[in-house]
């Protein structure tokens, strides 16, 4: 039974933690939550430039729009390397704004690609590591399957994630593989 489960979550697993398009970008290369040439439109209800901490914060119903992918969240931190042009406001997303390290995002995090929907409380992407985080409360879902845990960390590079549960807490997932899956694991 358990070997059986596996040949319909594993396949599951892998389609639901991996961006939409697969992993490897039109070079070739890993694909970047936030690819470079397409600007970030964010808006918010206030906007703060630390430009000394190499940082801008989006407050108050805070959404990000970047291609097909959209993340919305009660603040928006975005950072950028120590060295780069100052983060200012007019910076972000256009070319020779500094380059971006990561992106924090805090409170009714959601992040949509899609027919795909992830949330959580709060969520982490790391540019260099090519990792997104998302813990509290954080479920992964497309197409009526669901995956919930307390902490989804997708590793972009890998072509895998892990869901752990909050300390003895456990992993769920719903899996519905007639609709998702044909032979070989492949989605229709």
């Amino acid at each position: 039974m358990i070997h059986r489960m596996g040949k319909f979550l594993l396949p599951l697993l892998f389609l639901l933690l991996l961006p939409a398009e697969g992993v490897s970008g039109a070079q070739g290369g890993p694909q970047a939550i936030m690819p470079k040439g397409q600007p970030i439109r964010i808006t918010s209800d206030r906007l703060e430039a630390l430009g000394q901490k190499g940082m801008v914060v989006f407050i108050g119903n805070a959404t990000a729009v970047q291609g097909d992918r959209i993340l919305k969240a009660d603040r928006l931190h975005l950072f950028y390397r120590q060295g780069s042009e100052q983060a200012k406001p007019e910076g972000v997303g256009a070319p020779g704004g500094g380059d971006l390290e990561r992106i924090e995002a805090h409170g009714r995090v959601r992040l949509i690609q899609g027919k795909r929907v992830v949330t959580g409380d709060e969520a982490v992407f790391d540019q260099a590591a090519q990792t997104i985080v998302l813990t509290g409360n954080a479920v992964m879902s497309e197409e009526g399957n669901v995956v919930r845990g307390h902490k989804i960390t997708v590793l972009l590079n890998e072509n895998r994630g892990v869901v752990e549960g909050l300390d003895k807490g456990r992993v769920q997932a719903t899996v519905f593989p007639s609709r998702n899956l044909q032979e070989g694991g492949k989605k229709r």
